[in-house]
């Protein structure tokens, strides 16, 4: 589990990961002036309007959904009202500075993700998708975002005390997709 604090890596090498530390690279001549940054290492966004989830939309709304690959790589999700929750919180708490992790306290695997997007949209996702078809729709952003196994928790952001309107996937998925009735979904006791 990654947790954010001034010495955390930016995570294993890829894309992405290349991406962040080059970003938070350039911000040190800031650093050194004196002026305050904050450096916000951002989750999987779910969005029905854009990123993975309106990818993955579609195909689930038809049945068609299902875990990828082997489906126990970790996602480290955020609520998009959380995202900009956060961003304003960060630029007005003068205490916050270096990375954070925007990401929900409760990380899931690919197949609890499938399984709890099923269930809202009352959909089976009984098949299993290939990972060289991942590739072919998402392009090299295939393994840093739906392939490759990122548990992440906002550690330090927790510890300054920013509180989440959306913690777990379930309310999640329910507010972005407009779905508000409140279902149980395997053993949770939702209410």
């Amino acid at each position: 589990m990654s947790e954010d604090n001034n010495s955390s890596p930016a995570g294993s090498p890829d894309f992405l990961s290349e991406v962040c530390c080059q970003w938070e690279n350039a911000t040190e001549i800031a650093k050194q002036a004196g002026i305050r940054v904050v450096n916000i290492r951002i989750g999987v966004v779910l969005g029905a309007a854009g990123g993975m989830l309106a990818k993955i939309l579609p195909p689930f709304k038809m049945g068609f959904g299902g875990k990828v690959g082997t489906g126990k790589q970790w996602i480290s999700w955020i609520g998009l009202d959380d995202l900009l929750g956060i961003i304003s919180y960060s630029i007005n708490n003068e205490s916050i500075k270096g990375p954070i992790n925007a990401v929900a306290p409760n990380p899931v695997t690919n197949a609890d993700f499938t399984d709890t997007l099923a269930a809202i949209l009352s959909k089976p996702a009984k098949f299993t998708i290939p990972s060289f078809i991942v590739e072919k729709v998402f392009g090299e952003l295939a393994n840093a975002v739906l392939l490759t196994s990122t548990r992440v928790v906002p550690t330090r952001l927790l510890q300054t005390g920013y509180q989440f309107r959306f913690s777990d996937l379930e309310s999640a998925l329910r507010h972005t997709l407009g779905k508000t009735t409140i279902k149980t979904i395997g053993n949770k006791n939702n209410v």
